[in-house]
């Protein structure tokens, strides 16, 4: 049985004509956009470089090495610190020795060549010591696999004779880089230092040799294990795969709803071939309870995961499957907090959120929670990552864990909670996700961009797959893919609806909120009205929204964390206009429809309201079409006159735009109308007529 692909030598002999620098970007690209070498936000390089002094104009050797925060895979330029090596040579001569190694860092910065705004990692000294000009640190499952055995520094040893070095576990910092160089002084013949239950250093005279020893020793390790792996690492199977939507959508709802008391949390499902054959196995529990291994792993997804067990018999039973999920969640709260009890100090930062990150199923596979969606991805990605390396040590010897006590020493490190805090506030709608219908029109379209400005993960769905498509894009290049999805969807069909809804629930974890904006405007005099318009109207405006609202609110009450339904209606639904009678009766039923799930859902913290835009005619799909000239008809005016017309109907003469009524949508969504349910809010610029009564 096959442990994983080998990986492939990427370097084109052509990067050999780039600076070094250039030559470092490559290079940390190729390494880091590999999840098996390295995962995101993991890892280093570093180069040694000569360079000008600014200053003196003397050239000075300079360290190049990925700062802290950065990614290799996406790495430029601007990701890596620059700092003199000869003043890092001289932080030899100010250290005090093992106990007080953390204050080093506080030195990096007085090393910096240039003002580089890029902060050092705490690995810098693990690249500035190595006597080579080429240094790549990276996290290979394989290697890590090796690493973690029980004999795992005689199997390394095996592995690759006498050409790779061993260090036992050390927390990375001024002391490991010491104690690198003087390993690799020592032993000159070796090409890589494998650290245990850490990683893998690599060096090399230029960026080409030092890329192909990375590449190298992690292939050989790979082989190895190919060659070697046991059939069953985990045990025979003892589930099957299962595929259940519905009870699925249960299952996710409820898992999301508790791990969102106190902060609201996004989901990222993972049903890999990977994850299901851990999940699925006899040794799951077992396993799982050492822990993860590397601290680049745990630092995401916390040491333990949680193990729920099988549901196949709950199936039919919401109330009792909840009851379970419940309290496998609050006893692993209970046991995070013992944890930090027995393990902190007088210096320990305060307990952070003691809920797991990563949730492992019997039968569906693994759930990642986490306050957005790339952090919560990122989480599950790793985990995916440790479960290879387990996969690899248990194939062949016996997977091993760091102390409980030496994890807890990193997961609460100080120089860690300095990264935590260095991160930017949350913004208001961070943790939500807010589904829209009519995304791709001008008020659906505006809405999303005040949404995702604000931290929330949005799914635009829309009848229109073009306009869908091109909308969904547009937002991904803006605010990134994770956060922005989009789904095909007609508002007036259940089955249509039901799936966007379960497929929103897999996507992020639930629905916050709801933007029911999709419609279309039609003008007849009375008389002339058409069933077949009439029934379009009722079907698109008052129907449709019906169904999306009911299939959302349903999935509030099980998620039980509350919700806030916003529904796009008219300045029409307050007054009605001469010849749209099927248009003003559709959007009227809204405001009854909004009152009643505002009535019905204050029981649950679910609130409904409505927005009123009149004359929104800029980006409109509506007043691009055949309603621009009806209404030009039916107000005798010209149709290059139609928006000077409602502009000057409006007691404030203003044009009502999209991001207008986003506005006003935002508000309904966000804190601040928290204690606001069964509202209307016109944004008309003042239409008499419309005032509320």
């Amino acid at each position: 049985m096959r442990y994983q692909k080998t990986i492939k030598n990427n370097w084109n002999k052509k990067y050999n004509k780039l600076n070094k620098l250039d030559q470092l970007i490559v290079r940390s690209n190729l390494l880091g956009k590999d999840l098996k070498i390295t995962n995101f936000g993991g890892g280093n390089t570093s180069s040694k470089i000569i360079a000008k002094d600014p200053i003196n104009k003397k050239n000075q050797s300079v360290l190049y090495v990925k700062g802290s925060g950065g990614d290799l895979g996406s790495i430029k330029k601007d990701g890596f610190a620059s700092l003199y090596m000869d003043k890092l040579d001289n932080l030899k001569d100010v250290y005090r020795g093992f106990n007080y190694e953390d204050e080093m860092v506080d030195y990096y910065p007085m090393c910096t060549f240039n003002n580089n705004p890029r902060a050092a990692s705490i690995d810098t000294p693990l690249h500035a010591y190595v006597p080579f000009p080429e240094v790549d640190h990276t996290h290979p499952d394989a290697i890590i696999a090796l690493a973690t055995m029980k004999n795992g520094k005689d199997i390394i040893k095996k592995v690759y004779q006498n050409k790779m070095g061993w260090l036992d576990w050390q927390r990375p910092g001024f002391d490991l880089g010491l104690k690198m160089e003087k390993l690799i002084k020592k032993n000159k013949n070796i090409i890589g230092i494998v650290l245990g239950h850490h990683g893998l250093f690599t060096w090399g005279n230029t960026s080409e040799e030092c890329y192909k020893n990375s590449i190298d020793i992690i292939k050989k390790a790979q082989i190895y294990l190919n060659n070697s792996i046991k059939k069953y690492s985990f045990g025979k199977p003892v589930f099957k795969k299962k595929s259940n939507p519905e009870f699925e959508k249960k299952l996710i709802s409820l898992i999301r709803g508790h791990l969102s008391i106190d902060n609201s949390k996004i989901l990222h499902l993972d049903k890999s071939d990977v994850t299901l054959e851990f999940v699925n196995s006899q040794n799951l529990q077992k396993i799982a309870s050492i822990g993860t291994s590397c601290p680049d792993h745990f630092l995401r997804t916390k040491r333990l995961p949680l193990v729920l067990p099988s549901f196949s018999n709950l199936i039919k039973n919401e109330k009792k499957l909840d009851n379970v999920i419940q309290n496998n969640l609050n006893k692993y709260k209970e046991a995070y907090s013992r944890y930090y009890k027995r393990n902190k100090n007088k210096n320990s930062p305060n307990l952070r959120d003691p809920y797991p990150v990563i949730i492992l199923i019997p039968e569906y596979g693994m759930m990642s929670f986490a306050k957005n969606k790339p952090t919560a991805r990122v989480a599950s990605e790793f985990f995916c990552n440790a479960i290879n390396v387990m996969k690899g040590a248990e194939g062949i010897s016996k997977y091993t864990g760091l102390s409980e006590k030496e994890a807890f020493r990193i997961e609460y490190w100080e120089l860690e909670e300095a990264k935590l805090r260095r991160m930017p506030l949350e913004k208001e709608l961070a943790g939500k996700v807010a589904l829209i219908t009519g995304a791709a029109g001008g008020i659906g379209s505006a809405t999303a961009n005040s949404f995702l400005q604000e931290g929330c993960c949005v799914v635009l769905t829309d009848i229109d797959k073009k306009s869908l498509e091109k909308t969904r894009i547009q937002f991904a290049n803006k605010f990134g893919d994770d956060v922005v999805k989009s789904l095909l969807m007609d508002v007036t069909n259940e089955t249509d609806v039901k799936n966007a809804v379960n497929q929103s629930l897999k996507l992020f974890g639930g629905i916050d909120i709801l933007v029911a904006n999709a419609g279309f405007a039609s003008a007849a005099l009375f008389e002339n009205t058409s069933s077949k318009l009439w029934d379009k109207n009722m079907d698109v405006l008052s129907k449709g929204c019906f169904l999306i609202s009911r299939e959302v609110y349903q999935n509030m009450i099980t998620q039980n964390k509350g919700g806030s339904i916003i529904f796009i209606s008219s300045k029409n639904s307050l007054n009605a206009s001469k010849g749209a009678s099927a248009y003003s009766v559709a959007k009227s039923s809204l405001l009854h429809l909004s009152r009643s799930i505002a009535l019905e859902g204050a029981a649950y913290k679910i609130r409904s309201n409505v927005v009123n835009p009149d004359a929104v005619i800029q980006n409109s799909k509506i007043w691009s079409g055949d309603w621009k000239k009806q209404r030009a008809a039916g107000n005798k005016i010209p149709i290059n006159k139609v928006e000077d017309f409602y502009k000057n109907r409006s007691l404030l003469k203003v044009s009502i735009l999209p991001e207008d009524i986003a506005e006003g949508v935002f508000f309904f969504a966000s804190s601040k109308s928290i204690k606001s349910t069964g509202n209307i809010l016109n944004i008309d610029g003042g239409n008499i007529t419309s005032f509320t009564r």
